[in-house]
């Protein structure tokens, strides 16, 4: 099991470690940047920090046998001249990277290649360790991509990025609003994938619309590929034929809203969430923190609070802020209130290693 998390925070990168006493923070990089992101190849244990440095940008990092060096960070092309795109708010859209939003790595098969959501929606691969990004033409100039809309944070985001252990070339991406898209050639071609999905803040006629859909998180089981679970703005939907098509989960409580989901890496049935009220509520119900699991597909869940704040909690988790390690024993997930929590028993008992971290956009063992 791992010993280490990588607790990616609003004011730095803390790493956290187990000791014989439990969990405790054993250091911090980057303190007081906007860290975004962080990534841990297993392929071999370089890191990778993903920066939000406001005013001047998006800065890249990978680690070093000496400590840390700046990086290319993705870049879009330029717009194309006479070329029009507005946001949903209509001003105009910028080809230019807002914020890394995804870090995934290549397959064992392709050492050094990792691949980079950005907003607004593009998708970034390099082949050199990160030394060196391309963008994805065939997604960012595919026909439809024009269509798709910001969530909470109004541009699109390329937030999932989920490569088949089976085959590298296989790789499914979700986008806030612009759903599921996936390739079978490493990013050459795409097809929009989701059918089944439901999507409650558009037109009637766009409802079940794959284009149309918020997509919060995409997970994939690693040893069942075929086996998708996502948490979507309006609930929770799981997909068994590799994200083609979803059947909605409705036994969730005490709601189906949320952000991030963590899937089983052995067992394709058991999944953890971290509910809220409801978009317009973004907060645990009652006040009271929990995580909730099934291990029967959906069909029935458990809520899970013991060792965590069960009264005046108002803690939310973003997407990429629950983790599971390798083994799927330990889980980790970190609130925007600054709070850090670790299960080693699958989220039946919970321990509280913080309260006092920056708000944590993302956990990860690594």
């Amino acid at each position: 099991m791992s010993d280490k998390l990588l607790i990616s925070t609003r004011k730095g990168l803390f790493h956290v470690a187990r000791r014989s006493a439990g969990w405790e923070i054993a250091h911090a990089d980057f303190l007081g940047d906007n860290v975004s992101l962080t990534l841990s190849d297993p392929r071999d244990g370089r890191l990778y920090c993903a920066l939000d440095h406001g005013h001047f940008g998006v800065k890249m990092h990978r680690s070093t046998a000496s400590g840390w060096e700046e990086t290319a960070a993705p870049a879009y092309p330029p717009k194309p001249e006479g070329l029009e795109e507005n946001d949903m708010w209509g001003r105009p859209l910028a080809w230019s990277t807002a914020r890394i939003w995804a870090l995934e790595p290549g397959g064992r098969d392709e050492p050094g290649t990792l691949w980079c959501g950005t907003q607004p929606g593009g998708l970034f691969r390099s082949r050199d360790h990160g030394a060196s990004w391309e963008i994805i033409g065939a997604l960012w100039h595919h026909p439809l991509r024009a269509q798709w809309m910001g969530g909470g944070a109004d541009l699109p985001a390329l937030h999932s990025i989920c490569v088949d252990p089976r085959d590298s070339k296989c790789i499914s991406v979700a986008v806030s609003t612009g759903g599921v898209w996936f390739t079978a050639d490493g990013g050459e071609s795409w097809s929009q994938r989701g059918e089944g999905m439901r999507a409650e803040h558009v037109p009637p006629d766009k409802t079940h619309d794959p284009l149309s859909q918020d997509v919060h998180c995409l997970s994939q089981c690693r040893s069942a590929p075929e086996r998708f679970w996502v948490q979507h703005h309006n609930g929770i939907f799981v997909s068994s034929d590799g994200a083609r098509n979803f059947t909605e989960i409705t036994q969730a409580r005490p709601s189906a809203f949320g952000f991030p989901v963590a899937v089983h890496p052995r067992d394709p049935e058991t999944a953890w969430f971290v509910p809220e009220i409801k978009d317009e509520k973004r907060i645990p119900a009652g006040g009271a923190l929990m995580v909730t699991r099934t291990r029967d597909g959906g069909k029935s869940f458990e809520i899970l609070t013991k060792g965590l704040p069960q009264t005046h909690a108002y803690d939310v988790v973003y997407r990429h802020a629950l983790a599971i390690d390798a083994e799927g024993e330990r889980l980790a997930f970190g609130s925007t209130t600054g709070g850090l929590w670790v299960s080693e028993n699958q989220g039946d008992d919970w321990v509280c290693v913080t309260h006092t971290l920056p708000p944590v956009y993302a956990a990860r063992f690594g």
